[in-house]
């Protein structure tokens, strides 16, 4: 009895290894776990290009330890980079491109011991519909809100870090179709299955001003405030650019260009209803925007927590289906 036991043991064992050898699909570093205390902080990226001080900044708080990147489609081309930027005990890319292998136990277990987590982009279709309540959404459920590690993402990888994310369930969409009409179909949105306390009633948007996704945000938020009854506020970040965000709420940008701080007014819609332009005017101060120009050693800090000022750099406001601010 006692032999087949062992037998059994060693058979689930080699298992385990072949479901994480599936997952794990490369590794630069010492491949034995580190175990090191961490500091909580939270990259938003635009995507593009890469914005290194950010990934600098999340190396720091994970402490030598191990970082792992996670994806759904795509290679390796993080590892290297990475861990050429400061010091780690290794980094690694997990392929989790089903639901399956989001609801492995080994790979549970292999996020939970991470010091630092980046999501790549791709489609943040593909990130609810294979990580939602699954081992994954568990792990990092406890990697951010009690292990306390550094965690970021950049273009669909920040997309999901958001209270109510955009799930482009059905596609993506544009301004013109979103303000046009703010029920369209493939205005699909959703309570993200990440838990991230600093970013309650916020849904971020990314590659902003480069793909011009100011009419789809606002159109979002509308939506927000009126279904959802929420105090709803979006951070929205452009290309070459990421917003580091401490666990006090003090956060920088990071970049070549711009992040975009909105947050809806007291005031819902005039007009937000299907198959109708949206009209949200409020004598032009509908939405606030704080705007901020990214530098390469940060900006200075401002707290999150405390936004919006009561003096916003820009007022937005959408007129019969067009996007107008000053």
């Amino acid at each position: 009895m006692r032999i087949l036991i062992f037998i059994l043991c060693l058979s689930f064992s080699a298992w385990a290894q072949e479901q994480i050898k599936s997952t794990g699909i490369g590794i630069v570093g010492d491949e034995k776990d580190a175990s090191v205390k961490t500091e909580f902080g939270l990259v938003l990226m635009g995507g593009s290009t890469d914005v290194e001080e950010a990934f600098r900044w999340m190396i720091n708080k994970a402490k030598g330890g191990d970082f792992v990147i996670i994806r759904a489609s795509g290679s390796t081309g993080y590892n290297e980079f990475v861990y050429n930027l400061g010091s780690l005990n290794s980094v690694e890319t997990l392929l989790i491109n089903s639901k399956e292998k989001a609801n492995q136990p080994e790979v549970g277990k292999r996020l939970r011991e991470a010091e630092a987590i980046f999501i790549a982009g791709g489609d943040q279709a593909n990130y609810v519909n294979f990580w939602a309540d699954s081992e994954v959404s568990k792990a990092l459920d406890y990697l951010i809100n009690e292990k306390k590690i550094p965690i970021g993402g950049t273009s669909a990888g920040c997309a999901v870090l958001s209270d109510i994310i955009f799930d482009a369930l059905h596609d993506t969409i544009l301004s013109e179709e979103a303000l046009a009409n703010p029920y369209d179909e493939k205005v699909s949105l959703s309570k993200s299955f990440i838990r991230i306390p600093l970013l309650k009633d916020i849904i971020t948007d990314q590659h902003y001003s480069q793909r011009k996704r100011q009419g789809r945000h606002i159109a979002f938020l509308a939506r927000m405030k009126k279904d959802m009854a929420l105090d709803a506020k979006g951070i929205a970040v452009d290309e070459k650019t990421a917003v580091c965000i401490e666990a006090n709420g003090d956060a920088k940008v990071f970049g070549t260009n711009k992040a975009f701080f909105i947050a809806a007014g007291d005031k819902d819609p005039e007009t937000c209803a299907p198959g109708s332009p949206l009209h949200w005017y409020q004598d032009q101060k509908a939405v606030r925007v704080h705007v901020y120009n990214g530098t390469k050693d940060g900006t200075e800090a401002f707290n999150i927590l405390k936004w919006p000022k009561k003096n916003p750099d820009q007022y937005w406001y959408v007129e019969n289906g067009v996007l107008k601010g000053n």
